[in-house]
């Protein structure tokens, strides 16, 4: 990819749906929608400004011979600048996006893999949606990088939203994983730079919701519209087949055009359109309705909301004899869109949203950029649209009867009409151009990145360290795995030592340093290549014990331990361990189950007060606060990155609750057979082996169901 080396490395992250640079398959399905659209031109739109060099838009690859074997390419490129980069995610199918919150661990450690593969680190990273934001979250930690976070759409105004409609909560959690979603939100929220949105609404109405709730660092900066593509109608339009394919649905063609462009999901409310069209007489006699709501072959084949969808509006079309009256065509291509917005503006009719909700509503930019007046829901991007525009009216969705009014009302005023229209396409050039987007965007990037900046390269080694030659290292757990029983250890050590195989040892342990030496020495344990400590906030390398002051600096990232110990003052059941088990990134309680509150409660108390920590408790006994950028796991994959070790050849064995996120991901993982039960609820994960063998033993059953020691057995995700 061409550009200046010395600009920004900008990565983009969106995980779910199905995402091309051409023949964009919005409507498709749920994932498949505007932030799709979004991300893209979003790609296209940074890669022009001058302080960037590269833009990668990092998404999942499919291999499914029901989609196009589009989504199958490692690399697609938008344009000299910009690339999407396919990332191998879990299953090779296509799946939803609830169901991929599995894999997103093995998703990160593959990005990172491609780091490595392209040799410098990137300068800022944004996730998009719950799943991107997660991570986006997780690479900032690794690579020590700032980090955007944008919503598209929130787990809580999601729940809140279900709920009302009377769905069960337990639905709701099996459904859709809010639980998780929503974590993973509050989680991002905590840990990014900025936050984009799109209106001022999802500020003070949506993100509001949130414990990690901060409205200093989130910025409004609206989509921009291709104003290539979106123009008022031309003489030297060409005419479109899709124009043919309207009319042939239509007795009287020449009327206005009242038209409607969503995919067909209940909270897009296109019933209520239909009745307000149905039930208003004279709006019936003087213009056609015109409902494109994605593409379909047989509704019957269709999942089930789209196929409820669509077949009540049939009903609909059925019962108020609108025939003749609707068009509803079955496919539209992605540049029949603009012409679809140019026919009904030629006609002189009106663009309707009437969305229950609507973040933003790109599609109400595109419509005034082509000169079509807009009647829209009065909930969420409409509102900051039609106010800068002045280009139509806002309506309450639930209100049929008075939608149907204001559509015959803006269609019967043409002086109107013509003032509206003129507005839509000025307001569209003035606030809604990707050019302003991405100056808005980079001007905060480089205020976050900082400068001077240097040059970012992969950090530097010691050579006489043994990780440049190793290819495989196991990673243990110190107390109740490496240590435990002394015969198993023996045997153990014995198995690694006589391999003819390039292997390392290294520990990750909640000890401190010292401690960690001092059990090591006495159980005549080889030097380690190197020692994670204190729960993965100090690192350590072989026989100098040369600390990793790189990992220390990353961790003080929002890291405020006499902030978070006066937070804590007020819980019962947690009491201060001794000050030998405080650490610089880690402050340490023991705890009373009884007493003691919920970690969640934990965590949204913190957070309320804008302070940020992970919370690890295990072995139902003790409590640890770290730094957001730290854990074993984190530190592992730290290493991982920085030694050019891939995850596939690191083994690592644990048996506690602090042993968990360095049990997930492409790594390969063991659980010894003597493990806590807080472990229990990761069983059945493809990389995660659990051993009837206690201690020692269970590491060496590990290492032979692997065949660690010969050609390495990786088990395929299905």
């Amino acid at each position: 990819m061409a550009g200046n080396p010395d600009g920004l490395y900008i990565m983009l992250i969106s995980v779910h749906g199905l995402i091309r640079g051409h023949d964009l398959e919005l409507g498709r399905d749920a994932d498949t929608g505007g932030q799709t659209k979004y991300v893209v031109e979003l790609s296209r739109a940074l890669s022009t400004h001058p302080d960037v060099s590269r833009v990668e838009l990092l998404t999942r690859q499919v291999f499914d011979p029901k989609v196009s074997d589009d989504y199958a390419k490692p690399v697609e490129s938008l344009n000299e600048k910009a690339e999407i980069v396919r990332i191998s995610c879990g299953p090779r199918r296509y799946l939803r996006k609830e169901v991929l919150w599995p894999h997103l661990d093995s998703f990160i450690d593959n990005v990172l893999q491609h780091v490595r593969k392209i040799g410098r680190i990137p300068d800022f990273v944004h996730g998009h949606y719950a799943d991107g934001g997660y991570v986006a979250t997780r690479l900032a930690q690794l690579l020590g990088i700032p980090m955007g976070f944008t919503g598209h759409s929130l787990g809580r105004v999601k729940k809140a939203r279900l709920l009302e409609k009377g769905i069960k909560e337990t639905t709701i959690e099996s459904q859709y994983n809010i639980t998780q979603r929503i974590e993973a939100e509050e989680i991002t929220l905590g840990n990014a730079n900025m936050m984009v949105t799109s209106t001022n609404q999802e500020v003070e109405e949506q993100y509001q919701l949130y414990d990690n709730y901060q409205p200093r660092r989130m910025t409004v900066i609206p989509p921009g519209v291709n104003l290539e593509r979106f123009h008022k109608p031309r003489m030297m339009d060409s005419t479109s087949a899709m124009i043919a394919e309207i009319e042939r649905f239509l007795e009287h063609p020449r009327r206005p055009i009242i038209l409607a462009l969503a995919r067909p999901d209940e909270r897009k409310n296109l019933a209520t359109l239909v009745r307000a069209f149905g039930e208003n007489r004279e709006l019936r006699e003087s213009a056609n309705l015109v409902i494109v709501a994605g593409n379909r072959d047989d509704i019957r084949h269709m999942e089930k909301g789209p196929r409820k969808v669509l077949t009540d509006l049939l009903m609909l079309i059925d019962r108020y004899d609108l025939y003749g009256l609707v068009a509803y065509p079955k496919h539209h291509k992605p540049e029949h869109v603009e012409e679809l917005y140019r026919m009904a503006a030629k006609s002189k009719g009106v663009f309707v949203n009437p969305a229950l909700t609507e973040p933003f509503g790109l599609t109400l930019i595109e419509a005034a950029a082509c000169g079509l007046p807009i009647i829209a829901t009065e909930d969420g991007g409409p509102r900051d649209i039609v106010g800068l525009c002045q280009n139509g009216l806002l309506i309450d969705p639930l209100d049929a009867s008075a939608l149907g009014d204001k559509i015959l009302s803006a269609l019967r005023d043409r002086h109107r009409w013509n003032q509206w229209s003129k507005r839509g396409i000025k307001g569209a050039h003035k606030y809604f151009s990707w050019a302003s987007h991405a100056s808005k965007y980079m001007s905060i990037v480089t205020r976050e990145i900082g400068k001077p900046r240097k040059a970012n390269h992969m950090v530097s080694t010691r050579s006489k360290s043994r990780l440049p030659i190793i290819d495989r290292i196991l990673v243990c757990d110190i107390d109740n795995t490496l240590l435990g029983d002394d015969e198993a250890l023996k045997a153990l050590l014995d198995e690694i030592q006589s391999s003819d195989k390039k292997i390392g040892l290294a520990v990750a342990t909640g000890r401190r340093l010292d401690s960690a030496i001092k059990v090591i020495k006495k159980a005549n344990i080889p030097t380690p290549d190197f020692l994670i400590t204190a729960v993965g906030t100090e690192i350590y390398y072989g026989h100098g014990l040369l600390e990793d002051d790189a990992w220390a600096r990353h961790l003080d990232y929002r890291w405020h331990p006499k902030e978070l110990r006066n937070a804590m003052k007020g819980f019962p059941g947690l009491k201060l361990q001794a000050a030998t088990e405080q650490r610089r990134y880690k402050i340490s309680y023991n705890v009373d189950p009884a007493k003691a509150p919920t970690v969640s409660e934990i965590m949204a108390h913190l957070r309320k007060q804008d302070l940020h920590a992970k919370v690890i408790y295990s072995h139902q006994a003790y409590l640890d606060l770290l730094p957001v950028r730290a854990s074993k796991g984190l530190a592992i994959r730290y290493l991982s990155l920085k030694w050019g070790l891939p995850p596939e050849r690191i083994l690592v064995a644990g048996d506690s609750g602090n042993d968990e996120e360095m049990l997930r991901g492409n790594t390969l993982g063991l659980v010894v057979g003597n493990y806590s039960p807080e472990l229990e609820r990761l069983r059945g994960r493809p990389r995660l082996y659990f051993a009837n063998g206690e201690y020692g033993w269970g590491i060496l059953e590990g290492i032979q169901h692997y065949d660690f020691l010969g050609a390495v057995q990786i088990p395929d995700e299905k």
